[in-house]
């Protein structure tokens, strides 16, 4: 009896161990059990919305009774969606008793399920402790910019280049840094494959556009001539039919067109269309003003990161796998909205690179960690500099923002996230201003 005793006491132990450590570490593992009349009526519920659809020989369709519907079906049809009916509630009490504020979602899981009730198992991550040896006297300060006469004069190579004209080339033939205008038509053999057709399509000849060998073939091409050019695709092309095969284009050539390089005249600044721009002179002036501008801008993000990634040096924090994860997933998800914007599914952008979503999550992780790494300890900063926003301060930035983006308030709020996110983020940005106060 007394070596069961002993035995018992050590097993509790071992456990309030275990329960110590999840805590330190910010996991909490909570269990909240429904049953009774509230599992009755969360069943009663389910049945009634089942039995709307449900299907059973000898009776109309929402007037199948509860004993039949059970004998048909089994009384377990109804245990995951009463469970699910549940979930958010017994979430709520899971918060509530243990007194914490989750930073991810939650983990659930399914201890029981039977007739006689629901047991959920929730592990719930909460911010974790920060400590901050120093912030402070860092001595970190920013870039002087500078921006020199050979930026200036490649800036206005460039706007040369967007308003260059392409004058139609009477006769010769095609040289390199001309645009033909051709039809051309890819065979595979002897039979047309997919996406290897085109009229009066205008290649630039030297902007490797096509495949290797298809530019350098036109190079002497006259207009009207036509001419079949004997090419072989790259062994790692996108497209598995043709990766590393021999093809045939017929290709027609409709027009040449050459640039002819824009002179710094009256009629170039019209085109240019830049108020009070009217000379060299001033022209140059405004480039050095916008290279300057970008560059001031850079460098302050760089800045910033300097003294991010110098305070972080000094922080000891535990940072819970889950918060990494779910920064994976938010940057994830705005790299899929920019490439939308390119035209550019996931899909292919995996076909293109050659990697899956595994190695581009692997790829953002370092980042992920970065941020959430940041995040944390400017919060810590914030609430130790004793950095506020009243919520005045919050919904003047807020009517501010909206009118910047040309849209209601409401309508602003709704898509940055509530008034709060307005307010925490104008939290960090003081806190970072402070960052910079404190470290020059």
């Amino acid at each position: 009896m007394a070596r069961t005793a002993k035995k018992e006491i050590k097993e509790e132990k071992t456990e309030e161990k275990k329960n110590n450590e999840k805590k330190k570490n910010n996991v909490f593992e909570v269990k909240v059990k429904i049953e009774g009349k509230e599992w009755e009526e969360a069943l009663d519920k389910t049945f009634k919305t089942k039995q709307k659809t449900a299907k059973v020989d000898g009776f109309r369709k929402g007037k199948v009774p509860r004993d039949i519907y059970e004998k048909h079906f089994g009384k377990e049809s109804l245990f995951i969606d009463a469970a699910d009916s549940l979930l958010q509630e017994a979430y709520m009490r899971a918060l509530e008793k243990e007194k914490v504020i989750p930073v991810v979602q939650p983990a659930v899981d399914l201890s029981s399920l039977s007739a006689d009730g629901v047991e959920f198992k929730f592990k719930i991550i909460t911010k974790p402790e920060v400590k901050i040896k120093t912030y402070k006297g860092l001595n970190i300060k920013p870039e002087e910019v500078v921006v020199t006469d050979e930026e200036i004069n490649h800036e206005l190579g460039h706007l040369l280049e967007r308003y260059t004209e392409l004058v139609a080339k009477e006769d010769g033939k095609v040289e390199n840094g001309d645009v033909a205008i051709i039809d051309f038509e890819g065979f595979k053999d002897g039979v047309a494959f997919d996406g290897g057709k085109g009229e009066n399509y205008s290649l630039e000849i030297g902007s490797n556009t096509f495949i290797p060998g298809f530019e350098e073939k036109v190079i002497g091409m006259k207009v009207g001539e036509e001419k079949d050019l004997d090419l072989e695709f790259p062994k790692d092309y996108g497209v598995a039919d043709l990766a590393g095969a021999k093809v045939v284009f017929k290709v027609k050539v409709n027009d040449i067109k050459q640039k002819q390089t824009r002179e710094l005249d009256e009629e170039f600044f019209e085109d240019l269309g830049m108020d009070g721009v009217d000379s060299e002179e001033k022209l140059k002036e405004e480039i050095k003003e916008s290279i300057k501008a970008q560059k001031e801008m850079d460098n302050e993000n760089k800045y910033i990161d300097k003294i991010l990634e110098e305070v972080s040096k000094n922080v000891e924090v535990d940072i819970p796998e889950e918060m990494v994860e779910e920064e994976v997933n938010r940057l994830m998800g705005r790299f899929e909205e920019q490439m939308k914007m390119q035209g550019i599914s996931l899909d292919l952008y995996y076909q293109f690179t050659r990697s899956s979503e595994k190695d581009l999550r692997n790829q953002m992780e370092k980042e992920a960690y970065a941020n959430v790494l940041y995040r944390l300890m400017l919060e810590e900063i914030t609430v130790l500099e004793k950095i506020e926003v009243s919520e005045e301060e919050a919904l003047k930035e807020a009517e501010e923002l909206a009118e910047k983006y040309q849209m209601e308030k409401e309508e602003f709020l709704n898509q940055f996230g509530g008034l709060d996110m307005v307010q925490y983020d104008l939290e960090m940005r003081k806190t970072i201003e402070r960052l910079k106060e404190l470290n020059k």
